[in-house]
């Protein structure tokens, strides 16, 4: 039996015993009623190191357990959350293999392949035309993340230069994936050098996936500028982490993160994974009110920095 204040309910039930992880974990946070935050210092206590971004990485399904010492605090999460023990653990299976990314026949990886359920990145695509998406070179992209004074996450505002390698790209498709599955999805708005196509919205997934049309179909060798901006809406989802995946190289990315002036976090990492090459994080201070990080020739794979509020 699950002991604690809330009444277990079937589909609780069901999660743990058949998972999947990611939604078993985050339902028994959701019954137990406390914050990341909370159950990090929780885990303090019983002396284990486990910050919310990465409490919030293993609920999302982004990333999960798998070195021995993150499986132990696991086991020690259960004893917070008020569940069987060995139920979380249980639904991890066998460690996930290192190396190169898959890739799909031609050598290419799917566009779901770096998103944590790619089967619900795959539905939601395949309502919209993506056969532009490998005729479009990446020269240029621009990530700026714009963290509001309660620590929420405002917006977020895309710059991009694409170069056409064949007659005919007049769309890019933006996929959105949010942590926190019980917010609004955000708003698309401030569009220059293009103009808003179909959109497929899935909230209980906390996913979005929009066709940004170009003003006319590029010609082969020509290049387009795009911006456009992702606008939350209260509540605003917890600002903890960031990053851009990506299916094929770009040239140059950027990504920067501006805090409230004066609302800083107390840590801050950047992280970043390639294919065929070992993951690299490093931890950052930040000048003024944000940090930033730079790639070059970058990817496939995923960039993107985390952060924690309290010490």
């Amino acid at each position: 039996m699950i002991s604690g204040g809330a009444k277990p309910r079937p589909e609780f039930e069901r999660l743990l015993h058949d998972g999947p992880f990611a939604d078993a974990l985050r339902e028994a946070i959701r019954v137990r009623g406390l914050s990341l935050e909370r159950l990090r210092d929780h885990l303090r206590a019983r002396g284990v190191s486990i910050t919310a971004a990465t409490l919030s990485y293993w609920q999302s399904g982004r990333s999960r357990p798998e070195r021995r010492d993150s499986v132990l605090g696991l086991r020690h999460l259960e004893q917070v959350l008020e569940i069987p023990t060995g139920s979380l653990t249980a639904l991890l299976g066998p460690p996930r293999a290192r190396g190169r990314w898959p890739a799909r026949a031609d050598g290419l990886p799917e566009i779901g392949r770096y998103w944590p359920d790619r089967t619900r990145i795959d539905s939601a695509v395949s309502e919209v035309d993506t056969r532009w998406d490998e005729r479009l070179t990446r020269i240029s992209q621009h990530d700026v993340v714009f963290v509001g004074p309660g620590r929420e996450e405002l917006a977020f505002q895309s710059r991009q230069v694409l170069r056409a390698e064949a007659d005919g790209p007049d769309r890019w498709v933006v996929i959105v994936h949010i942590d926190e599955h019980d917010h609004t999805l955000p708003e698309v708005t401030s569009l220059r050098g293009c103009r808003p196509g179909r959109s497929v919205l899935h909230p209980e997934d906390g996913l979005l996936v929009t066709e940004l049309l170009f003003e006319r179909p590029l010609a082969k060798g020509e290049t387009v500028i795009t911006e456009h901006t992702l606008v939350n809406s209260a509540p605003f989802p917890h600002a903890t982490n960031y990053e851009r995946k990506f299916r094929l190289p770009t040239r140059e990315y950027v990504l920067e993160i501006r805090f409230s002036p004066g609302v800083l976090p107390v840590w801050c990492r950047r992280f970043s994974e390639q294919d065929g090459q070992p993951a690299e994080s490093s931890e950052v201070q930040p000048v003024g009110d944000s940090v930033h990080g730079v790639a070059l020739n970058f990817g496939p794979g995923r960039f993107g920095f985390e952060w924690d509020w309290d010490s």
